[in-house]
């Protein structure tokens, strides 16, 4: 079952990148395309999945707390690397902070749809609590490193973080999951059919972004971005949720969500903030390639 999923979702990655090559090879479609899927469909399948979840049924604490503390054990680590790094290596600081992103950050497309064709609505719940748990975090901490380290300046963080789509569904499910307000069955189905889209339409993208071309001259960062974000940060994940009693599902997407690859959203942001965007690029299309192994077996593993 496991490998019959992971085979489904790269399947549609790869389409996507077909697509991309000879039916739409417009970077501004695709562009428009990524704009409609993140502030419409994701959002809409993260209100409407924490909106019905049944959360008492959930280690909600449990898994949030394992995120957040393998979060916080690789930010500490790669700050503290970060002047042994340029010293030693020669690694600037727009370079530190795209190996910071690509080891931090993670692509909820890939993970959403792993997770649904895992365990259904249970494994989209149990990814959605990692949503809740990691991306305020995340956001936070990104942007604080390309102003630290990069070339650039950027806007407030702060308003990016209270408006980021995947934020914003994820405090709306839980208001009216929590609150018991009543909904109208239409605006659930309305979300539903939305949140259907956004699976496959996410998948697509991944393979839309694709960039084979920047793998051509493998680098130090390049290789820490893949090795840390895809086996070490998943590994410590792993560990600390068994430390807290995890197991069967919830297990499973802990280290799913902690070993699927970066966000593509990081190469916007390291092209916006003074980061090293071919850097960035190159270390997201290794990572998608590259998780088509890690990823089973560490699912293997911990399923």
């Amino acid at each position: 079952m496991i490998i019959d999923s992971l085979i489904s979702v790269f399947l549609v990655i790869v389409i996507g990148r077909v697509a991309k090559q000879y039916l739409l090879p417009s970077d501004e479609a695709w562009a428009k395309i990524e704009h409609v899927t993140y502030y419409v469909l994701f959002p809409a399948l993260i209100t409407k999945t924490l909106a019905t979840a049944d959360l008492m049924t959930v280690p909600f604490l449990s898994i949030g707390l394992a995120l957040l503390g393998a979060n916080l054990l690789m930010f500490s680590a790669l700050i503290l690397s970060q002047p042994v790094l340029e010293r030693r290596f020669a690694i600037s600081g727009p370079s530190f902070t795209s190996l910071f992103q690509g080891s931090m950050r993670w692509n909820t497309f890939i993970a959403l749809a792993i997770a649904g064709n895992l365990y259904g609505a249970t494994g989209v719940t149990l990814a959605s609590v990692a949503i809740a748990a990691l991306i305020p975090v995340l956001n936070i901490q990104s942007v604080w490193v390309l102003r630290r380290y990069g070339s650039g300046t950027g806007g407030s963080f702060l308003r990016g973080l209270i408006t980021n789509p995947f934020i914003i569904g994820t405090v709306l499910g839980l208001a009216i999951n929590l609150t018991g307000l009543p909904v109208p069955r239409s605006l659930i189905m309305t979300l539903d059919i939305l949140g259907r889209c956004a699976l496959g339409m996410g998948l697509l993208l991944v393979g839309a972004g694709l960039r084979i071309a920047d793998l051509s001259k493998p680098t130090l960062p390049l290789v820490l971005g893949v090795g840390l974000r895809l086996v070490a940060l998943p590994l410590i994940g792993a560990g600390l949720g068994i430390l807290m009693g995890l197991s069967g599902p919830a297990l499973a997407i802990l280290v799913l969500c902690l070993g699927v690859p970066a966000a593509s959203a990081a190469y916007l942001l390291a092209r916006n903030m003074g980061g090293d965007a071919p850097l960035m690029a190159a270390i997201l299309t290794a990572q998608t390639l590259v998780s088509a192994v890690t990823l089973p077996v560490l699912l293997f593993l911990f399923s």
